[in-house]
């Protein structure tokens, strides 16, 4: 055999062997990129239950507003506006001495407007013509507070001191109440959910594994109590009773569940 024909057997040789060098380490890989992938997981079938839990509880309000005002005339809007101002100032001073702070006192309110008198004929023509007789100015008060006791004092106080008009008196919860409340009664409200989807599912063989969401309400509070239109027929001690009042919560829990 030639030299020439030696060389060109060596070179198909190392030929062979790169390539079926190359065509194994290329079904390893493509072995291993298969055992790589992640097998696609079907979608979810979990099982819920959706429970709405409540709580009430009875409390007792602990703010009081009351609504009251002074209504003066004048012959001119100036004089009506002095007038008011001296007696409101004599009714918020005194209401103060009773322990009331600035901020528990606020204005409601304040108006000023003509007043006229339809009744008297033109002399002249006897038609009956709008006469301006003077103005009359209102201007209306807030007390709220806590001191739930005092509100017949209060009244009392004002209308002593100049108030004629007692608008009207409510009694409802302060905000710190309110949230005080609200911390409480969430955690009855979710437990009476979870209280109610357990009796549901125990006949169904089905058991709580979990909880998937939960949504919570905001406090359902009464409207305020309140008591009618006082005037300022006001004699001896205002009798002031309050009563409880019933706030409830709710949240609505969807539960997980499986066999038991």
């Amino acid at each position: 055999m030639t030299n020439k024909n030696k060389t060109i057997l060596a070179t198909l040789a190392a030929i062979l062997i790169v390539s079926t060098t190359v065509f194994a380490s290329m079904h390893v890989s493509q072995n291993n990129a298969y055992g790589q992938q992640t097998p696609v997981l079907s979608p979810s079938r979990e099982r819920t239950i959706s429970v709405t839990g409540t709580a009430t509880t009875s409390v007792l309000p602990d703010l009081v507003t009351i609504q009251f005002g002074v209504d003066t005339e004048g012959p001119t809007a100036q004089e009506a506006i002095n007038a008011n101002s001296q007696v409101m100032n004599a009714v918020v001073t005194a209401v103060q001495n009773l322990g009331v702070s600035k901020d528990e006192i606020s204005t409601a309110g304040f108006s000023i407007y003509p007043i006229y008198n339809d009744s008297v004929p033109d002399p002249k023509t006897g038609i009956h013509k709008s006469i301006l007789t003077g103005y009359r100015a209102s201007n209306t008060l807030y007390v709220k507070t806590i001191k739930l006791s005092m509100a017949g004092n209060i009244i009392d106080t004002a209308v002593g001191a100049g108030a004629n008009r007692v608008d009207n008196l409510s009694f409802s919860l302060s905000p710190e109440k309110q949230q005080s409340l609200q911390d409480d009664l969430l955690g009855k409200a979710v437990l009476n959910a979870k209280s109610r989807a357990e009796k549901a599912l125990e006949p169904l063989s089905q058991k709580i594994i979990g909880v998937k969401m939960v949504n919570l309400s905001e406090l359902n509070i009464p409207s305020p109590i309140y008591y009618g239109n006082g005037g300022a027929l006001m004699e001896k001690t205002t009798p002031v009773f309050t009563s409880n009042q019933d706030v409830t919560t709710t949240a609505t829990v969807t539960f997980l569940i499986g066999d038991q």
